[in-house]
């Protein structure tokens, strides 16, 4: 019974806790035909945690516990958080984006493809970092907007698609933020890709 119980409690949390994805505007026709596909990521407006704070308040906070525990310990941590976007959450939505697209239908996401017709602007919006205690553990969580624009002109949109809490979790443990998060973002460009080769291809 108590088995039963605890099945009943991880897959209610998980059903919660759920990746929502949906299209909001326009529609993926316009891939078609397309060789790439510029991409760019934005944190401007990012919020953590349920608290919302603001990515500057996150990093005081968080930053200031680590130190108290050990001395130097949220320094480093502050040179891994600010180094994780470029060399772990991009290069994860891109390499998921990328291993559905571009072997089957030729179409490369890749940032700095300014010639590119169109451009994909990953915008994040909140982000829940997660926590792993080893026998318990939290995955982190990833909302962004996705929004696909014109590249010389990207006040005219073509498409826009909502992605709300896309889990970052790994087998065994993970006692690290940014690697949670990167889970995130690959969870992130794994649903984007499916949603779109079913509506477009």
């Amino acid at each position: 019974m108590k088995k039963h119980l605890t099945l009943v409690f991880i897959f209610l949390f998980f059903t919660l806790s759920a990746q929502k994805m949906k299209i909001t505007d326009g529609n993926f026709d316009f891939l078609k035909g397309q060789k790439e596909i510029n991409v760019e990521f934005v944190y401007d407006n990012m919020k953590l945690l349920k608290k919302n704070l603001s990515e500057e308040q996150y990093i005081k906070e968080h930053s200031a516990e680590l130190e108290e525990k050990t001395k130097g310990r949220g320094e480093t941590w502050k040179k891994k958080w600010k180094a994780a976007p470029e060399l772990i959450w991009q290069p994860k939505f891109l390499e998921l984006m990328n291993r559905y697209f571009y072997e089957d239908h030729g179409i490369n996401f890749s940032e700095g493809l300014a010639d590119a017709k169109y451009t994909l602007i990953v915008e994040t919006t909140w982000v829940y970092p997660g926590w792993d205690a080893g026998v318990m553990k939290q995955p982190a969580k990833v909302t962004t907007l996705l929004k696909f624009v014109e590249t010389e002109n990207q006040a005219n949109e073509v498409t826009e698609v909502t992605s709300k809490n896309a889990p970052g979790d790994q087998w065994g443990s993970s006692f690290s933020n940014e690697d949670r998060l990167g889970e995130g973002y690959a969870k992130t460009g794994k649903s984007f890709a499916k949603l779109i080769l079913k509506r477009a291809f």
